[in-house]
């Protein structure tokens, strides 16, 4: 019974750096890289004075109403 919670610690610890370091690899591969491309994507043919001419022509705008 010597060092017990040492060695459990241990082993949780480890257990714990490595179970931190997949969710982390996890989440930049399954969700930031896939955002980083979606945005780069649409902002690559984005034109934001035709969005903006959009949004007018629909009324969303207060200080810029439609013509």
């Amino acid at each position: 019974m010597r060092r017990l919670l040492a060695r459990r610690m241990k082993f949780h610890l480890i257990g714990a750096f490595v179970v931190s370091l997949g969710c982390a690899t996890l989440y930049k591969f399954g969700i930031a890289e896939p955002r980083k491309r979606a945005y780069a994507e649409f902002y690559k043919n984005y034109d934001p004075v035709k969005d903006f001419e959009a949004m007018k022509a629909a009324g969303v705008l207060e200080s810029a109403p439609p013509k």
